[in-house]
């Protein structure tokens, strides 16, 4: 079970990495306007994106799902587990966000100012800090 925990562990800093890294680049590729600048961002946001934060968060989820049903039913039982869930569907739901922003780039559609994707870029930071307090301090 251990290493399940690990491996859960490991998987979420791999997301929140990406999920820290992938809106920076979307406020610098907002900045940017000549065509070098603009296709470099677009293919540093694809790998990360693709290749790094979508497999971390799966993996997050699939290690996640594993421990919770290892767990099941006494982790269901402690209201600090449900609000930690709702946490991971508010991140899976930014995520999923940044997936949008990403293909609004690429179709040359975005219309999300730097200043707007920095104050979004804060949002994994709250969300990593509630989810970590509850697993360490476990009230309710």
């Amino acid at each position: 079970m251990l290493l399940i925990k690990t491996l859960h562990i490991f998987f979420m800093v791999t997301w929140f990495a990406g999920l820290f890294y992938l809106p920076r680049l979307f406020v610098y590729h907002a900045m940017s306007s000549d065509d070098i600048s603009l296709k470099r961002f677009l293919t540093m946001e694809r790998k990360l994106l693709w290749g790094i934060t979508t497999p971390g968060a799966i993996l997050t989820i699939v290690f996640g799902f594993w421990l919770t049903y290892n767990y099941f039913p006494d982790y269901f039982s402690h209201f600090w587990m449900h609000v930690k869930l709702l946490f991971v569907l508010f991140l899976i739901l930014y995520h999923l966000f940044c997936v949008k922003i990403y293909y609004d780039f690429l179709n040359n559609n975005n219309k999300k100012s730097h200043k707007w994707l920095r104050w979004f870029n804060e949002i994994p930071v709250f969300l990593l800090l509630s989810i970590i307090a509850l697993v360490i301090y476990k009230p309710m």
